[in-house]
């Protein structure tokens, strides 16, 4: 069964490309370690909420751009040596220094409940 891997963040919106970069460069190291795909949406129509919304999950502030991603992965297993992997690979720590505030992410990880269509 497929399992996803899924973040909310808020990035400053000047660091939009050199998110998009290393997004782009670590794609190709988890891909090496079982990933099938990866989504890295930027959001351009989030809005702000009353109770609860993506930018009060974020604490996103005026400068930032709300991003939500997710990862697909074989399963859960996979997932979980690969995450491993990932994070033991000497390359990681050669990417840059990451263009938000990683205090702020969300992350966790998804069995699919229902897909329809073509999901990514």
């Amino acid at each position: 069964m497929p399992y996803y891997s899924g973040f909310l963040l808020a990035v400053p919106t000047a660091n939009r490309d050199a998110y998009r970069d290393m997004a782009a460069s670590a794609w190709e190291i988890f891909k090496e370690h079982g990933c099938l795909g990866a989504v890295e949406t930027w959001g351009v129509d989030v809005p702000d909420g009353s109770v609860t919304s993506f930018p009060m999950a974020v604490k996103k502030t005026e400068d930032e751009t709300v991003v939500f991603s997710w990862m697909v992965w074989p399963d859960k297993a996979t997932a979980d040596k690969g995450w491993d992997a990932v994070m033991a690979d000497p390359r990681m720590k050669d990417m840059p220094e990451m263009p938000f505030d990683g205090m702020r992410m969300m992350w966790g990880g998804f069995e699919p409940l229902f897909t329809a269509g073509t999901p990514a």
